[in-house]
Order: structure tokens, then C-alpha cells, then sequence
């Protein structure tokens, strides 16, 4: 009997432990090479994992909703059909089978997300393709399959052109209506008005009651208690944005962001301050060759992520703001790539949202410094005459690596970055 495990798989580097969404396939299931098996929530992100072979699938290891580590077996996989009842009666009588029958010693049925790992190709109608394969979410598929509609006459907005769900309901809308049967107890959604999966309701505070962490909520301890043992030092400064917040009130309704600015400023300013965009390693200093802005986001249901703005010095504002609405959708759907949120080479922190005045902000490890921003508020301050007026401030504090930088470079840089918000923010637009 041919006999295979399936492997919980590493989605990220910083991955230790999956949890287990959903199943896409049920036991007894014929699996295809490249076919979507399971969705795994990895530290940040909820992954589709897809098969590198064809089989069936035996039997399931890990039911939805309960976490495995890398590398554990999670199910079986079977060559044939007709070994799908032998093998579900081996796993129950003897446990979770750890060793396989087959005589290779790389697991068949080993899975891994192949998102990030093969090439794609754009097909003739815009769709993105995996080794001829479209890629498309389970929640694509299965309403695909519902309303009959072919997944290559589909264009993918999803990360890297994947198809998901609501390019499937676009499709219906261009449509001439059909007559269709009205629904007596399920009525049809809406199509005309697409939402992303909304995030896990949190559980809900119960006194005297544990309250499991996230793995969002995990992901976010390792990383904090990693960066500990980093010897960090802190600088602040007084910006005011007079002339900031007069560039926001002229292309706001164009859809730029105060985020974005913040974020454009920061990159801009990095150009003059590699130093401060660089890494610590065992090595020496890691010199990045591009500007990352990482911005701190809270998720609804607990935890921290930071989506990256890639190249953050080079694009212009409105495709910066562009970028950053669709990341923090894509954040709170869970539907981020890695290296969404892994690739920062600098991280803004904003709580002047919510009315902070200043704050410190802890160190992301991988990086040299993380900016804490607090809101901006009328001051009454001495002007160069003599005389007195009311200005627009805010506080920012930056935390930085003091293995690589020094208070010298700190203080330079938040210097720049005053005085490129104070007398040239004209230029976050250029």
C-alpha cells in the first residue's frame, strides 16, 4: 500500500505553528498536482495550501481549527482509491502514522504553498497562472463552480492576479440576467456590493475566564520578547505641520491618506539617511537597497501587523495611498502575502489617531529604528520676533538600534524630517 503524510508547511520564515482553517478537500476526495488542499492561518496571514502531487485524500490528522507545528503530519494522502478505506482504518488503530510505507525518502504527500515558491505566467485574458494551473482562492472556486462560470475568462485583483471570490460576483453583474429560481430559505447575496471576509469576531472578555491567545496574538509575542535582547535607545522631536496639514486638506478628496504622507516623508527623508534604513547583523550593518515603510496596524480580533509599503521613496502619493487602502483591506481579510508584511526595512507607528500625544515604540527585530508618531495639536509657541502664535505640532519619538546607530544619526534624521514637513511638504506630491 502507497501510503503518504501530509505536512503542515512553513508559510514564513518566522512561522513555528499553523492553525488549521478549513479543509478544501473532505477524506475520500480526489486531489489534483497543484489542486488546493487546505487553508492554514500562518503567523499573519491566512494561506491556501496546495498539493505537489495527485492522490486521494485518506484521511485528516488535524481537524479544522486545531494548530500543528511545521513539519507535523496534518493527513494522509492515498495513491489509489481503493486504499482510502485501508488507510483510515491504519490511522485510527494506530495513531498519527509517522513514518511512510513508501520507499523515497521525500514525503509524496508533502504540500507547501505554492504561491510563493513557482513561477507565474499572465494568461491571454489577464488571469495569473501557476505552471498552467489558474490561481484562484477555495471561496473562488466553489462560487465558480455555483454559478457556472469558466475561472479563464476571469481577470484575478487579488495579490499577484489570484482570482477570489468577488472577481467571480463581478463577472455576474456584466451579465445579461438570467431567470432564476428565488431562494424560499437562503436568500442569494447581494452581489452588487462585494465585501472582504471580515476578520474573527475576538473572543469576548469574561472575568475570571483565559482567554487563548490569537496566533496573530503569538506571532506578535515571539516577536516583542525577540526583541528584547536589541540595545535600543530613544530620541524625540517637535515637528510642526502647518504646511503638512494644509497639503492634506488639498488632495484628500483625491484619496491621498495622512498615513501615506507620513510614510512618503519618512521614505524621502531615508534617502538622505541610509544608516537609518539599514540592519544589524553578525556580519556587519545591512545596507538595504530599497525603502520599506512598515506602518503598525491594529487587527479586530487582536494582534499587530505591519503591511509594507514597498518602495515607499519612489512612488507618488496617490498611488502610495492607493497602495496602503488596499493593503490594510487585505490586512484585515487576512489575505496578505509574506512579504507584505515581512519586508519593511523601517516602521512608522501612528497613534495620534487616536488622540496620544507621544509614546515609544518597540523595535522591530530585522530593523534599525521605528518611529512613534503622536498627534498633532495647537501650540501656543515664541516666534523668531519676539512675538507669540499658535501653531500645529506633534511629537514624534524614534527607537533605533544603538549596535549601528548612534543618537548623532538619530538626531539628524528627525531634524531632516522637520524640516522637510515644516518648510517643503509641497514636495511629498512631486
Amino acid at each position: 500500500m502507497s501510503l503518504y503524510e501530509v505536512f503542515m508547511p512553513a508559510l514564513s520564515s518566522t512561522m513555528t505553528e499553523g492553525k488549521i482553517v478549513s479543509w478544501v478537500k473532505s477524506p475520500g476526495d480526489k486531489v489534483e498536482k497543484g489542486e488546493t488542499v487546505v487553508v492554514v492561518e500562518s503567523d499573519k496571514a491566512d494561506m491556501d495550501v496546495e498539493s505537489f502531487y495527485e492522490g486521494y485524500l485518506a484521511h485528516i490528522i488535524v481537524p479544522a481549527g486545531e494548530n500543528a507545528p511545521v513539519g507535523a503530519a496534518i493527513a494522509l494522502l492515498a495513491e489509489t482509491e481503493a486504499e482510502i478505506e485501508t488507510a483510515a482504518t491504519q490511522s485510527q488503530s494506530s495513531g498519527i502514522i509517522t513514518t511512510t510505507t513508501t520507499p523515497t525518502t521525500t514525503p509524496v504527500g508533502q504540500i507547501a504553498d505554492t504561491t510563493t515558491t513557482t513561477t507565474t505566467t499572465e494568461s491571454q485574458n489577464g488571469s495569473t497562472r501557476e505552471n498552467g494551473r489558474i490561481i484562484a482562492s477555495p471561496r473562488a472556486r466553489k462560487l465558480a463552480k455555483e454559478l457556472k462560470v469558466d475561472l479563464n475568462s476571469v481577470s484575478g485583483s487579488g495579490p499577484y492576479g489570484r482570482i477570489i471570490a468577488e472577481d467571480i460576483e463581478t463577472t455576474q453583474t456584466t451579465k445579461q440576467p438570467t431567470p432564476v429560481p428565488t431562494p424560499v430559505e437562503t436568500p442569494r447575496r447581494n452581489v452588487s456590493t462585494p465585501a472582504p471576509t471580515p476578520a474573527p469576531t475576538p473572543v469576548a472578555a469574561v472575568a475570571g475566564k483565559t482567554v487563548p491567545l490569537t496566533t496573530l496574538q503569538n506571532a506578535v509575542v515571539r516577536t516583542m520578547v525577540a526583541t528584547l535582547s536589541v540595545p535600543v535607545f530613544r530620541v524625540g522631536y517637535t515637528i510642526t505641520t502647518d504646511e503638512l496639514d494644509k497639503l492634506y486638506k488639498q488632495i484628500k478628496s483625491k484619496g491621498v491618506t495622512m498615513t501615506a504622507l507620513l510614510a512618503k516623508a519618512v521614505a524621502m527623508t531615508l534617502q538622505k539617511h541610509p544608516l537609518v534604513n539599514a540592519s544589524y547583523s553578525e556580519q556587519g550593518i545591512v545596507y538595504h537597497d530599497s525603502i520599506n515603510i512598515a506602518v503598525a496596524v491594529a487587527m479586530d480580533d487582536g494582534g499587530l501587523i505591519t503591511p509594507v509599503l514597498q518602495n515607499a521613496d519612489k512612488l507618488d502619493i496617490y498611488s502610495l495611498s492607493r497602495n496602503w487602502k488596499s493593503l490594510v483591506e487585505r490586512a484585515r481579510a487576512k489575505q496578505l502575502q509574506p512579504d507584505e508584511y515581512s519586508s519593511g526595512t523601517f516602521t512608522v507607528s501612528n497613534l495620534g489617531m487616536f488622540g496620544v500625544d507621544k509614546f515609544d515604540a518597540i523595535l522591530p527585530p530585522g530593523q534599525g529604528g521605528i518611529l512613534a508618531v503622536g498627534a498633532s495639536r495647537p501650540q501656543v509657541v515664541a516666534t523668531a520676533d519676539g512675538m507669540f502664535g499658535v501653531k500645529q505640532q506633534m511629537q514624534v519619538n524614534i527607537t533605533c538600534d544603538h549596535r549601528i546607530i548612534y543618537g548623532a544619526h538619530a538626531a539628524a534624521f528627525l531634524q531632516d524630517l522637520a524640516k522637510l514637513i515644516e518648510t517643503n511638504a509641497s514636495s511629498l506630491t512631486m
